[in-house]
């Protein structure tokens, strides 16, 4: 039998070709999911630390682990109603009923030191920072404390001794007063062994010149920030002054549960977020998004928070 292709037939195959094709593809794609082993989903990943120069200084933030946390206005806002804290969260397109908490220790280097802040929450994490950004944690000078809380002094001690074998180690003499006599596990297991090896500061002293404590009370009892000058360059290192990029900096009014001293931490937050906003300089915050690095605005009742991009990778100008 012959047949013969009228224009209507060679119209009508043109259409069918390709949909008989697309058929065909799914068909197969399909075929091939079944009988294929589906793909794990992947963790996300998250870089272990950023290094920048300032002035003469080099300074790493190290994330020393994150922890996913549930209910934060069970933490944050406490003083906010469930609705206000909603708005602020759906406003700044995070969900309101989790987050996720992270914890950034913060290398200086210079000339003569390496000036550790802070440790994370074990000394598991922080020597994977350290040993991802290509430090070793016996070349660390000194430790410093800016306060006990367990995720910033957990990292002090490991199962065989001190993490830092070779360092000097520093906090304020209130923040020390007070932890010395409260009989609190973490401070006895991880701190209290290098009690000898501890020297003590107040605010305005310095750790080494170019970097001076600022009194930041309130979250603890004697918690220290730091305010560093190296050259025409300064930042600040403000450890948990606010400890959420949104709900502390936009609403610093917002009470935090684990501010010991509620009404003084508010008072710390307004003073040095108003500084750093006022003077136009970067700073660095324990509980930031990692790296922890960026800029304040201020914005209606409290501060926007602006992470740094290239600023710090442009080559010097000639």
């Amino acid at each position: 039998m012959t047949t013969h292709m009228t224009r209507r037939n060679a119209l009508l195959s043109a259409v069918a070709a390709p949909v008989a094709g697309a058929a065909l593809a799914a068909a197969t794609a399909a075929t091939a999911q079944e009988n294929e082993p589906s793909m794990p989903k992947s963790t996300p990943a998250i870089p272990q630390y950023r290094r920048f120069t300032l002035g003469d200084m080099t300074v790493t933030t190290l994330l020393a682990g994150t922890m996913p946390m549930a209910d934060p206005h069970g933490t944050f806002g406490l003083n906010a109603s469930d609705g206000e804290f909603t708005a602020l969260s759906e406003a700044n397109f995070i969900p309101a009923d989790r987050s996720l908490n992270g914890f950034t220790p913060v290398l200086i280097e210079t000339a003569d030191a390496k000036i550790l802040f802070d440790t994370g929450l074990n000394s598991d994490g922080i020597l994977a920072a350290l040993e991802a950004a290509g430090l070793d944690a016996s070349a660390i000078t000194h430790v410093v404390i800016t306060h006990m809380h367990g995720d910033h002094i957990g990292g002090l001690m490991g199962e065989s001794g001190p993490t830092f074998p070779n360092a000097a180690y520093i906090t304020g003499q209130v923040e020390w007063d007070y932890w010395s006599q409260a009989k609190n596990e973490t401070f006895e297991a991880k701190v209290r062994p290098l009690e000898d090896k501890f020297s003590f500061i107040g605010p305005d002293d310095e750790v080494v010149p170019g970097i001076k404590a600022m009194e930041a009370y309130g979250h603890t009892p004697g918690m220290l920030a730091f305010w560093i000058t190296s050259g025409a360059q300064e930042f600040a290192l403000t450890a948990d002054t606010a400890n959420h990029y949104v709900w502390s900096l936009q609403r610093p009014d917002w009470e935090v549960r684990f501010d010991m001293d509620k009404e003084k931490a508010k008072e710390t937050r307004d003073r040095i977020l108003k500084r750093i906003a006022d003077a136009r300089v970067p700073f660095i915050g324990y509980h930031m998004p990692f790296p922890g690095l960026g800029f304040l605005r201020a914005k209606d009742e409290g501060y926007e928070f602006i992470p740094a991009s290239y600023q710090f990778n442009l080559p010097e100008q000639a």
